[in-house]
């Protein structure tokens, strides 16, 4: 299976490679019709037909490509006259940076001749002659080369045209032609997928004229603002160059430094145009572009710089302008595509991973800091009784289900200072979860004495109204607690009272004066299990002590092997997560 891999990725190399002259025209004008793709279809919605919605599109791009290529080449008319003036200064300085060297070099010429070796003396006789040998060229040859260089450029943009208005008019033909390739069972997939590329590329697109127009006009007014002519020139030249990744901002930068110091007598203004457009550049470059291109076009900003990499190797240029919507229809296939999605997985913006998955990889890593973050983004927009029902307490099944023995500890660890940075209320604060040190108690252990430390013995005051006190009890064990603790988190996050309580069957219970007035609902741990027998016992007793209290549990959805039916014959009511049981203790007001 992996020779068979190794074979077709060489297979798809070597042939994007060597066949570059025949592939990029195709894929250029594939590409390009997908950017046009919504453009079109929304002047189809104003009312024009397909053909009609096509060539006003085409002609709306070209006119405005057109348009800003002769802008452009107005202002480097207006620039030119100025060139003579502009062109002597640089001579000037040229030649004062020849002096600033060649004045240290003359102090150490003399201690280099003293110290170098007698050079051999020439040999007697004649030098020989250097022969040049001048081919005459006709002018015929002369327009030749000249129609040569010209036609390259003009007639691959002219054949990628052709194309492009084919694919366009035939779109509808060439997709039946792909989804008859992939068979009638992969329709709807293969149809979802290509609407994705589309709106990715589209997306794509659009982004980066918005980046690229708003860095040439902010980087035009920094230039006017500090003095040098033609701003507006330099701003368009920026933004043009920029949409060629890399090597594109290295020219437009190297112009407007050589331009600055033409410009001004002194260094001042090249200097301080030069620190302008590298702040301004990295600014964009390693903040702004990585985000927005990433969350534009679904991909992360490592897979950005990569496939510039991969596709500027391969394609040159050209492969660099594609780069991203070429990899970004990699990562749309990958997701309907089996053999694609390693690199739909490595690429993609976001991994193929729930929240409960990422927490279970961070938990067996120990970074709880992590996870704190990602708490703190999830609380933002929800509470933590969704928190505790989609992220921790799966996750925590996921990681559990294959720890090994040296991860224990750690998972532990790990779990412990999240729900202690949950308990403190620091997930939705600003400051990181403390180191927690559990020796031998348990997490839920841990976090009851916690509380009870700053509350005292009863969690709380018992001079409370009557029926105000929401009581979560637990067998003594390290699931069983745990649970009840977090329950009491998701209860006091929304300003409820609630504490905790761990049973200890046929021991005598502490003293609780009125408690049966206080509380007005009893929840408990679902059993597990290897302690039924004991759960049962625990919530006959419960039942004897608090005979008109409501008594309730929340089934978790992991690793459940209780039947439902045995625990709802010793309960009032059985619930199935920790939002249904703050909805039934905390319910909302009607409207």
């Amino acid at each position: 299976m992996k020779v068979n891999f190794a074979v077709t990725a060489a297979c798809v190399l070597g042939i994007l490679y060597f066949s570059q002259s025949v592939m990029q025209p195709i894929v250029t004008a594939l590409v390009l019709s997908l950017a046009l793709a919504p453009l079109i279809r929304a002047m189809g919605r104003v009312g024009l037909s397909r053909v009609n919605a096509t060539f006003a599109a085409l002609g709306l791009v070209i006119v405005a490509f057109v348009g800003a290529m002769a802008v452009l080449g107005a202002n480097v008319m207006a620039l030119s006259s100025d060139l003579p003036q502009y062109s002597a200064e640089i001579r000037a300085k040229t030649k004062r940076l020849e002096k600033m060297v060649q004045h240290p070099l003359a102090r150490l010429a003399p201690t280099l001749m003293d110290s170098a070796p007698a050079a051999a003396a020439p040999e007697a006789g004649p030098r020989p002659l250097p022969v040049e040998i001048r081919e005459r060229t006709s002018t015929r040859d002369a327009i030749a080369k000249a129609i040569g260089v010209v036609s390259g450029p003009l007639g691959e943009a002219f054949l990628v045209l052709v194309l492009l208005i084919f694919i366009l008019l035939d779109r509808e033909n060439l997709r039946d032609r792909l989804l008859r390739l992939v068979g009638q069972r992969d329709v709807s997939r293969t149809i979802q997928g290509l609407e994705d590329a589309a709106e990715g590329v589209s997306r794509f697109f659009f982004t980066q004229l918005v980046l690229n127009l708003t860095f040439g006009v902010v980087i035009g007014l920094a230039l006017w603002l500090i003095g040098i002519p033609h701003a507006a020139l330099w701003g368009s030249l920026c933004a043009a160059l920029r949409f060629v990744p890399y090597i594109g901002a290295l020219i437009a930068g190297a112009s407007i430094a050589l331009f600055a110091a033409a410009v001004d007598p002194g260094w001042t203004l090249a200097v301080y145009a030069m620190v302008l457009f590298l702040m301004l550049e990295l600014l964009v470059a390693h903040v702004i572009e990585p985000r927005v291109y990433g969350q534009s076009v679904g991909m992360s900003p490592l897979a950005v710089i990569v496939s510039a990499l991969f596709w500027g190797a391969i394609w040159g240029p050209l492969g660099l302008l594609l780069s991203t919507p070429l990899t970004l229809c990699i990562v749309v296939a990958g997701r309907y595509i089996k053999s694609l999605e390693p690199l739909s997985i490595l690429f993609a913006e976001a991994p193929h991973a729930d929240a409960a998955q990422r927490f279970h990889h961070r938990v067996l890593s120990g970074e709880a800091d992590a996870i704190i973050d990602d708490a703190r983004v999830f609380l933002r927009k929800a509470t933590l009784a969704r928190y505790c029902d989609k992220v921790l307490l799966p996750g925590m099944a996921l990681a559990s289900s294959g720890l090994l023995s040296r991860q224990v500890d750690q998972f532990r660890a790990t779990v412990a200072m999240v729900a202690d940075t949950l308990a403190a209320g620091q997930a939705k604060g600003s400051g990181r979860g403390r180191r927690v040190s559990l020796l031998n108690e348990n997490i839920g252990a841990h976090l009851r004495h916690r509380r009870e430390e700053r509350l005292g013995r009863w969690q709380g005051s018992l001079d409370v109204p009557a029926r105000s006190v929401i009581l979560s009890t637990a067998l003594p064990a390290m699931r069983e607690e745990f649970v009840s603790e977090l329950l009491v988190l998701v209860f006091r996050e929304a300003g409820l009272d609630a504490r905790s309580y761990v049973i200890n069957p046929g021991a005598g219970q502490d003293d609780d004066p009125g408690a049966d007035q206080l509380i007005s609902t009893v929840f408990v741990s679902y059993p597990v299990e290897s302690s039924l027998d004991a759960w049962t016992a625990a919530v006959a007793e419960l039942r004897s002590a608090l005979p008109d209290v409501p008594l309730a549990t929340v089934r978790p959805r992991q690793d459940v092997k209780v039947e439902q039916s045995l625990v709802a014959a010793q309960v009032d009511l059985v619930l199935q997560s920790f939002e249904e049981a703050l909805a039934f203790v905390a319910p909302r007001p009607p409207g």
